[in-house]
């Protein structure tokens, strides 16, 4: 891995087709060691996650290629190696994990993210009959090593429809996306121990994701 973050920092300074064509031997080296390390992350989580049993790195890694036809900013690539590792692969909607690697921003995450707005209205439902298991699982010791709180990210400063603002778990409800964030340093890629590190951090997501999962119908 002590080569992705090298190489994510000169294309940050060279984002045109010309310097990735003549380094993408690079590259292709970096997306190998990128999804050798996706393998044994699965690998590893299977043990406590048979929902992810056959699914292959290929299935989870993003293109680095950017989609800009809708953008103002037309660099082509992303700074980033990033990969979703859901039951299903990338594209699959079910809850699951996430890794980051990019100088400076790399971090872990899970639960769910951009869900349909049925499915975000059967997590509000769920949490709405269960919020004492759900609670639980936040403030749950091996949570909070890692994890603070959901994230904030698109929060609803009103109360979601069908909902009073007097709810009394408002706050919670309030959420666009179910997911938690744990942020890493540049030094911890490229530490031995990253591996069993990312593990320990997937399994502490794993009753967020599994609440989640029982939303989907």
């Amino acid at each position: 891995m002590k080569f992705l973050l090298p190489f994510l920092q000169e294309l940050s300074k060279n984002n045109h087709k010309e310097w990735f064509d003549a380094n993408r031997s690079t590259y292709q080296f970096c997306k190998q060691d990128f999804e050798i390390l996706l393998k044994a992350v699965i690998e590893q989580c299977i043990e406590f996650d048979n929902q992810l049993l056959g699914l292959e790195p290929k299935k989870c890694i993003f293109r680095i290629n950017k989609d800009i036809r809708f953008s103002k900013d037309k660099s082509p690539y992303k700074l980033n190696f990033g990969a979703s590792i859901n039951p299903g692969g990338k594209k699959s909607r079910i809850p699951g994990y996430y890794i980051h690697i990019e100088p400076g921003k790399s971090f872990l995450a899970g639960g769910c993210y951009q869900s349909s707005s049925e499915l975000l209205n059967s997590i509000r439902q769920e949490i709405d009959y269960n919020t004492v298991e759900f609670k639980a699982i936040l403030n749950n010791k091996e949570f909070k090593q890692y994890f603070t709180d959901l994230s904030q990210e698109d929060k609803l400063k009103t109360a979601p429809k069908g909902y009073e603002k007097t709810h009394p778990e408002i706050s919670l409800l309030q959420h666009r996306h179910f997911i938690v964030i744990h942020h890493l340093i540049d030094e911890q890629i490229i530490d031995e121990n990253l591996l069993n590190y990312i593990t320990e951090i997937f399994k502490a997501i794993l009753p967020l994701n599994q609440f989640l999962r029982n939303c989907i119908q």
